[in-house]
């Protein structure tokens, strides 16, 4: 199906330099009886949120297109309800140093981006944005970096499926339908096969 295409992302970020945030704290499992991604956005860190310090409190957090987290983001449950939750909230990038498979998976196949980077330069994007909420980041998905305010990239890794699907808007689905001509063709012609060989026996 078609989405947002993942454009170059420049924007400010939300810090939140914790270590195994888990996907019940991401979005606890009271919410998880809908199927509908509208109205996630409330529901995001809802416990944390309750605190008034909390980073998604701060008037700065708005239009943040960028969450800097720590070490094993997204453990614990295989909930797809967190990525739909923090695309909902307006994130299309997650910075950590390290991320659970399945919320990776999910992340990936709901048009939000995953981005490990190793833990210096993970904690030199904490300081910035203690230094200055509102300095902004730069997400080249193209490229495969994350440009520091100072100019500086760090490279990130991403399977070339997945960076497809996020560059031209896709979900799996939206990938095999973009190949439903070369589809029928492939099918027709074996069809054909299949009638000859009937014939000839």
């Amino acid at each position: 199906m078609q989405r947002e295409r993942f454009t170059e992302i420049v924007s400010h970020a939300v810090s939140v330099p914790i270590d195994n945030i888990d996907t019940d704290q991401i979005i606890p499992a009271r919410f998880l009886r809908t199927t509908d991604k509208l109205g996630l956005a409330d529901a995001l860190f809802s416990e944390w949120k309750k605190d008034p310090g909390f980073a998604l409190n701060r008037p700065g957090a708005a239009g943040a297109r960028i969450l800097v987290a720590g070490d094993n983001f997204g453990c614990g449950s295989s909930r797809e309800h967190a990525p739909w939750a923090l695309v909902s909230w307006g994130f299309r990038v997650v910075v950590a140093s390290s991320f659970a498979d399945i919320f990776k998976s999910n992340a990936l196949k709901n048009g939000l981006l995953p981005v490990a980077i190793e833990a210096k330069a993970l904690a030199k994007m904490h300081a910035a944005i203690e230094e200055d909420p509102a300095v902004p980041f730069e997400v080249d998905l193209e490229r495969q970096v994350v440009v520091m305010p100072n100019g500086e990239p760090v490279r990130f890794a991403i399977d070339a499926f997945s960076k497809k699907c996020l560059l031209e808007g896709i979900d799996e689905l939206g990938y095999i339908l973009s190949h439903a001509q070369a589809i029928d063709a492939f099918e027709a012609r074996r069809g054909e096969r299949g009638g000859a060989q009937g014939v000839a026996g």
